[in-house]
């Protein structure tokens, strides 16, 4: 059976089970986790179009915004302090990554959930209550905390959980939350933008609370995963669980399998300092240029500064909040996409399907608004027509990423690392995903300033750059066991150099299955 496509690695292996509801259940309760970071990307771009949350936290980009002669439309929102609210999340969240692994590594997928949901909590009372700019970004930091510690062990909670046929689908119900807490917080910025008083910012930002006791819930009453259980040298409870798990008895070639790795494993003493060994060389690359080129696909842009950025376009403040539930709603349910397609197309076909419809819109959002904008910024009167092509143009461009680079951006490096390395080499994938995050999120109102309708040329750019990248470069990783990953790297014309002869033995794989007793 050939490494890529079908439902079995190339060896032949093929483990039994099937996809209980236990396992469903639970992966939909872990896959939650992605509600916090979906509701504070949502949330964040909501509060800062609200002009009473402008007046109390950010009085010049207020008075700027109010400003009858204020023609630039591009500059607006345009304060370093602003973007620094927003971005300052990220920031913590890249720092968190790296104690976040070993908290994984050492107690389990489990607690470091539970322990991202608290850090999220206490984030949000404290923007909740907010009276100064410190606690709203002292709030930040502690929410960056926990999305870090989320970011980094649902993913892996998932990966290991999920039979492998269906390990693509599963792993995007992470990517799913992410999208359904973005809508959700659109939907509520704009309601709570119309209470009377100015306050409704203040419900916004510690709304954020209910997400949290949902993924702290989730890290009292899951299970923790076989892998993780062997890795802390539970054997006979970790064989019970995987036997519940499948919904079979005859689980020994993948428990053997498991058994087998977590040893390898465990010999790694400094698995930070392995991932800089020749043989990691294709997972380290994985780990640094995914989440790299996630970012700068630009859907933070619009994600976080969607009311902001409609509002930039002409649109009226509660148009911009409407038009950027418009965008959530199509973002969750073009994951659908993903989610029915990805262990059936192959995530190549969707990363480069995707690409090529971003790279389209991208170009036509750019030219659009070029042609009313120019340079100067002044469109004066917009066409109804313009704003819906516009918004129109938005949605598919939505639409693309959330079935390609949204999902498979956290399901790939997550199912390709050795377990040897896995937690590591996650922490280096969230950290390098908040890092570009924070980057993309700090400069992108200057940017908009500076580069104008170019910002949209710059991000098709790099789609196009990401996309040969793809195509050459990603091997297909539908159908393979975690377990038996490394037979991808084996066959790859390019990445296979890197492997030592131990790893590139056909039988390596078999020879992982010996027998063991717990």
């Amino acid at each position: 059976m050939p490494a890529v496509g079908g439902i079995g690695p190339a060896d032949g292996k093929a483990y039994p089970g099937n996809l209980t509801p236990f396992v469903l259940v639970t992966c939909m309760v872990a896959a939650m986790g992605g509600l916090i970071f979906g509701y504070d990307i949502g949330i964040s771009g909501g509060v800062t179009a609200m002009p009473s949350f402008l007046k109390r936290f950010f009085p010049s980009v207020y008075k700027k915004q109010q400003e009858n002669s204020t023609t630039n439309e591009y500059c607006q929102y345009d304060s370093e302090s602003l973007t620094l609210f927003t971005s300052s999340l990220y920031l913590a969240a890249l720092a968190s990554s790296v104690v976040a692994s070993t908290v994984t590594r050492r107690f389990g997928r489990r607690l470091s959930m539970l322990f991202g949901g608290l850090l999220f909590c206490v984030g949000a009372l404290i923007n909740g209550f907010a009276q100064a700019i410190w606690m709203l970004i002292l709030g930040r930091i502690l929410l960056g905390f926990g999305v870090g510690f989320a970011n980094q062990s649902v993913p892996l909670f998932l990966s290991e959980m999920a039979p492998y046929k269906y390990r693509g689908a599963l792993n995007i119900g992470f990517q799913l939350s992410i999208t359904v807490g973005i809508l959700v917080a659109n939907i509520l910025n704009y309601f709570f933008a119309k209470i009377k008083g100015g306050w409704g910012w203040r419900l916004s930002l510690g709304g954020a609370v209910f997400p949290a006791l949902i993924i702290i819930i989730g890290g009292l009453v899951l299970t923790e995963t076989p892998n993780s259980m062997i890795e802390r040298g539970q054997l006979h409870e970790a064989r019970e669980k995987l036997k519940r798990i499948r919904g079979v008895e005859n689980v020994d070639e993948e428990f053997n399998d498991l058994v087998a790795a977590s040893e390898a494993s465990k010999k790694v003493e400094h698995p930070w300092r392995n991932l800089l060994e020749r043989k990691y060389r294709p997972h380290l690359s994985m780990a640094i240029l995914i989440p790299f080129f996630q970012q700068l696909t630009g859907i933070n842009v619009i994600m976080f500064y969607a009311p902001v950025l409609f509002n930039s376009i002409g649109f009226g403040s509660n148009a911009s909040l409407m038009s950027a539930v418009i965008t959530g709603l199509v973002n969750v349910l073009a994951t659908w996409v993903s989610i029915y397609g990805v262990d059936k197309w192959g995530r190549r076909f969707l990363f480069l399907e995707g690409g090529a419809q971003m790279f389209i819109c991208q170009l036509a959002v750019g030219t659009s608004i070029a042609t009313k904008f120019g340079t100067s910024g002044n469109p004066g009167v917009l066409p109804q027509w313009y704003s819906i092509i516009v918004v129109l143009f938005i949605c598919i461009y939505v639409s693309a990423f959330a079935w390609s680079w949204g999902p498979l951006g956290w399901l790939v490096p997550s199912e390709i690392f050795p377990l040897e390395i896995r937690s590591a080499a996650q922490s280096i994938n969230v950290s390098v995903n908040m890092l570009f995050t924070f980057a993309i999120a700090q400069v992108f109102l200057s940017m908009l300033c500076h580069l104008k309708f170019g910002l949209f040329f710059f991000f098709a750019f790099f789609v196009v750059v990401m996309s040969i990248f793809v195509y050459i470069f990603v091997p297909e990783t539908k159908g393979v066991p975690i377990e038996e990953m490394s037979i991808v790297w084996q066959r790859h014309w390019y990445w296979k150099r890197f492997l030592d002869e131990e790893d590139n033995s056909p039988n390596r794989g078999v020879e992982m299955g010996k027998k063991v007793v717990p």
